[in-house]
């Protein structure tokens, strides 16, 4: 019984020993450190253990392409650690998931270094530096600098999520702010933006296109209709055709013949001149019967890529020459009118650029669309008490004519601050507000003061300094996950 009571001592004990030993080991973990830097065309989202020498340190890193905020599928990475000119380096040729790359790194001596990475793709290559990286001489010392990895705080959104939706972000900026004017434009037809098509001789309309209606899309050159007069006992072009290709033989033959003779001088230059003016008259009446004929049948095609306007005849109608037959229009040059009130003040030597909203709820600037301003009423009257704004955009406008669009006139002297695109605001009531990417994966719902709208972009008077990055596509969905009351999981590992 003693020697039963002195082992289970010796094993309670021993058991005692082993959790010490086990709880010290836990509280020997290596703290993590994340950090988010971009360039202009890539954002790196990087998390790691920190450095200590003789330990491997595995990175989690993000690549982000900005243009369209996409994973880098294919392309190696290459993470350097340097002091001085000396440093070591590791290469994966593949990311381990889409947009995840994980080299590691095993740090020899401590110190003070700058860890660098170089992103190589089939489409383009970048370089993101970190200054003032720490290699520790041991895990305690990483410790006591860096305490235990706690939570971030803030909203969760995995670059997982962002990298499956509609996400874009960009940074605030400090730009040119105008006074503003807020109205609405109508699209009109410009100069040659609408053709409308006559009939060039008498003849039976004959549709080419059988589902020829308003709307239609059409190739410049394409057939659309033909006037046909055959069979007809009067004004049958072919016959008229005949008959000016005979009289333009005819007198092609007794021109050939004086000119000879004029050359020769043994005609006056008188006759040769009487005789030459009838050979052109007759062989412009000639070629102009004959073109645009095949079949016997003179050929209606559109006169560049468009769209039907309207058609004023039906298949099978009878027209007379210059009857109108169709109109064709186009797209890709319209006329933007905009009313405003005169105690504006807008002249063409203030305005600074006119803004319109697109069918896709898309601002754009007129000058950037190959447009101009065309021109600025100056008078007014009792039926007519506001002034027109004239503005001609030469890009395709998916618009109907006649219809309206919000449109917004910058004028007067520019004042510099912070602006954000308008797409960034969220709005509830009256009150807006904007998500703030921390880091990578962490963001802030923060309330916002706007001031004045230029077209694409919103001034901040109050809650955003310029450099941080904001929110301009998927906000909503970080607005959600605030609201989810739970993190994600994370897709990849740490």
């Amino acid at each position: 019984m003693k020697y039963m009571i002195i082992l289970v001592a010796f094993l309670f004990i021993s058991c005692n020993s082993k959790q010490d030993n086990n709880a010290e080991t836990q509280t020997l973990v290596i703290p993590s450190k994340s950090m988010t830097l971009w360039t202009n065309n890539t954002e790196l989202f990087v998390e790691f253990p920190a450095l200590v020498v003789g330990k491997n340190s595995r990175f989690a890193a993000h690549f982000t392409v900005l243009n369209k905020h996409q994973p880098v599928r294919e392309g190696s990475v290459t993470v350097s650690l340097i002091k001085g000119d000396k440093g070591i380096r590791n290469t994966v040729q593949s990311p381990s998931s889409p947009g995840i790359f994980s080299p590691t790194l095993q740090p020899k001596v401590a110190g003070n270094y700058q860890l660098v990475f170089e992103i190589n793709t089939p489409t383009y290559s970048d370089t993101l530096i970190v200054h003032d990286i720490i290699v520790y001489p041991n895990t305690e010392s990483a410790i006591s600098a860096l305490g235990n990895a706690g939570s971030d705080g803030g909203i969760s959104f995995l670059k997982e999520q962002a990298w499956k939706i509609d996400f874009q972000t960009t940074p605030v900026v400090s730009g040119e702010i105008y006074d503003v004017i807020n109205t609405s434009g109508v699209w009109l037809p410009s100069q040659g933006s609408v053709k409308s098509l006559a009939a060039k001789s008498n003849g039976i309309v004959d549709f080419v296109i059988k589902n020829l209606t308003e709307g239609t899309f059409v190739k410049r050159g394409q057939l659309l209709m033909t006037l046909n007069s055959q069979g007809l006992a009067l004004n049958n072009l072919s016959a008229e055709i005949a008959k000016a290709k005979a009289n333009f033989e005819q007198v092609k033959s007794e021109y050939n013949r004086k000119k000879q003779l004029y050359k020769s001088k043994i005609i006056p230059k008188s006759e040769f001149e009487k005789v030459e003016n009838n050979f052109v008259v007759t062989k412009s009446n000639y070629q102009t019967l004959s073109a645009g004929v095949s079949g016997g049948a003179k050929q209606i095609m559109a006169p560049f890529d468009g769209f039907i306007k309207s058609i004023n005849v039906t298949n099978g109608d009878y027209v007379n020459q210059g009857k109108a037959l169709v109109s064709v229009g186009t797209h890709q040059s319209r006329i933007l009118q905009s009313l405003i009130s005169p105690s504006h003040g807008l002249t063409i030597a203030n305005v600074q650029g006119i803004w319109y909203q697109s069918k896709d709820g898309q601002w754009k600037n007129v000058k950037d669309e190959r447009g101009s301003i065309l021109s600025i009423g100056k008078d007014v009257a009792l039926q007519k008490p506001l002034i027109s704004v004239f503005a001609q955009v030469n890009t395709e406008v998916n618009m109907p004519e006649g219809s309206l669009t919000p449109v917004q006139i910058t004028m007067g002297n520019a004042i510099q601050n912070k602006m954000v695109p308008v797409n960034a605001l969220l709005e509830d009531y009256g009150n807006y507000s904007v998500i703030v990417q921390l880091s990578g994966e962490i963001f802030e719902r923060r309330p916002v003061k706007v001031g004045k709208r230029n077209g694409v972009n919103v001034e901040i008077l109050e809650g955003l300094e310029t450099g941080e990055v904001v929110v301009t596509k998927g906000a909503y969905q970080v607005k959600m996950a605030s609201m989810s009351g739970s993190a994600p999981a994370h897709g990849h590992e740490h």
